[in-house]
C-alpha cells in the first residue's frame, strides 16, 4: 500500500507517521509531502529515511491513501487533485468537514457512513472529536436536547508557531510580535480566543464544536453552545461538558455504558483522588471521562470532564484510524494484509 503524509513535516503529520508505526499500518511505500520550500528535507519512517517531496510529485505517484495535514487552504486545492487521481483523502483541515458530500467520521461512532466512492473524508476538529466520543453512547441511549461546553485547549493544537511562543516565553525571552501566534503571550495565561472571531461573537473554533457534533451525531436539532480557551498546556485539551438529556438516566447506567464504549476511559473515583488530566492523557489515544455527577440545577441532566491528547486522538490517531477502518471494510486494497 502507498501512503502519503500531506503536512509531514508539522507537528500532527509527525504524529501521523508516529501512529502509523505504532499501528503497524501495511505501508509498503510511504511518500512525505509538504510545501516547495520543505522539499528535499530528509524524515525519517519506520527506521529508513525518505526525501520530502511536494504535492505535484506526490499526486503523479498516485497514492492508495494520503493523510493530509496542511491547512485548508492546501486541502481545499489539492484533495481534488489527489481523489481524481484515485487516491483516498483523509483531511485533518476543517476545509471539507461541513460539506453535504464529504464524511466526518469518528470510526467508534459513524465509521459505516463512509461510502465504497467516497475519495474525500474529514477528521473532525480536536476539541469535537473528544467531546461526541464521550457524548455519542449517551445520545444513543437517552437522547440529547442540550450541550454546554467549555473548553481548556493545548497550544499545541495551534502548531510549532505556537509551540516555539511558548517555549520561548517559559524560558523568559522576549517574543517578536511576527513570531507570536497569538496576540498576547501564552505563558502564564489563559485566551477566550482560539481561531478568529466571527460576526456572531463567537470563535470559529466554537462554532466548529457545534455544527462538527450535529453532523456527526446525525442531529441538527440538539441545542449547543461553546467557549473555547486556549491555556499553557502542553499535553492536551480538556473540556467542561454539561449535557441535558431527553430522558431520565441513573449515573450508575451512565458510567456503566461509558465504561463500556471502545475507545473511552473512565476516570471517577474521588476517593483517590482519580480524575482525567492533561498531564496523564499525553501520548494516549483514549478519551478519558470523570468526574461524572448530576447537574442538580435541572432535570436529566449531567456534568462530565473529559480530557484527550489533542494531536492524537483529536487528530492523528482519528485519521489512522479512519485508514485502518477503510481497510477492514475493504473499501481500499491491501494485498495478502489485514488492519492491525
Amino acid at each position: 500500500m502507498k501512503v502519503a503524509v500531506v503536512g509531514a513535516t508539522g507537528l500532527v503529520g509527525g504524529v501521523m507517521r508516529k501512529v502509523l508505526e505504532e499501528r503497524q499500518f501495511p505501508v509498503q511505500s510511504f511518500l512525505p509531502v509538504a510545501s516547495e520550500r520543505s522539499a528535499g528535507k530528509s524524515i525519517g519512517f519506520q527506521s529508513k529515511t525518505y526525501t520530502v517531496i511536494g504535492l505535484e510529485e506526490a499526486v503523479a505517484a498516485r497514492p492508495d491513501i494520503a493523510l493530509f495535514s496542511a491547512g485548508g487552504s492546501t486541502s481545499r486545492e489539492w484533495a481534488p487533485r489527489f481523489a481524481e487521481a484515485g487516491t483516498i483523502v483523509i483531511d485533518n483541515s476543517s476545509a471539507w468537514r461541513m460539506d453535504p458530500r464529504v464524511p466526518l467520521v469518528v470510526p467508534e461512532i459513524n465509521g459505516e457512513i463512509v461510502k465504497a466512492d467516497d475519495r474525500i473524508i474529514a477528521n473532525p476538529n480536536c476539541s469535537t472529536i473528544q467531546m461526541v466520543m464521550a457524548l455519542a453512547p449517551l445520545h444513543r441511549a437517552y437522547g440529547i436536547k442540550r450541550i454546554v461546553v467549555s473548553t481548556y485547549q493545548s497550544f499545541t493544537g495551534t502548531g510549532m508557531k505556537a509551540v516555539k511562543q511558548y517555549e520561548l516565553e517559559s524560558k523568559g525571552f522576549e517574543v517578536d510580535a511576527a513570531e507570536m501566534a497569538y496576540p498576547y503571550p501564552i505563558f502564564e495565561n489563559c485566551l477566550p480566543h482560539c481561531d478568529i472571531f466571527l460576526d456572531n461573537g463567537y470563535t470559529k473554533e466554537e462554532m466548529k464544536m457545534v455544527n462538527e457534533t450535529r453532523k456527526i451525531l446525525d442531529d441538527p436539532e440538539i441545542a449547543i453552545t461553546a467557549t473555547a480557551v486556549r491555556v499553557p498546556v502542553h499535553g492536551g485539551h480538556s473540556e467542561s461538558v454539561n449535557v441535558e438529556l431527553k430522558q431520565s438516566f441513573e449515573l450508575a447506567d451512565v458510567v456503566r455504558l461509558l465504561e463500556q464504549t471502545p475507545g473511552i476511559a473512565v476516570q471517577d473515583d474521588l476517593q483517590k483522588p482519580d480524575y482525567p488530566m492533561p498531564l496523564t492523557a499525553k501520548d494516549r489515544d483514549e478519551v478519558f471521562v470523570g468526574r461524572i455527577r448530576r447537574d442538580e440545577s435541572a432535570d436529566h441532566a449531567l456534568n462530565l470532564w473529559v480530557v484527550a491528547d489533542n494531536l492524537r486522538k483529536g487528530a492523528a490517531t482519528n485519521a489512522v484510524q479512519i485508514a485502518q477502518h477503510l481497510l477492514g471494510r475493504g473499501l481500499v486494497k491491501a494485498p495478502g494484509l489485514t488492519a492491525s
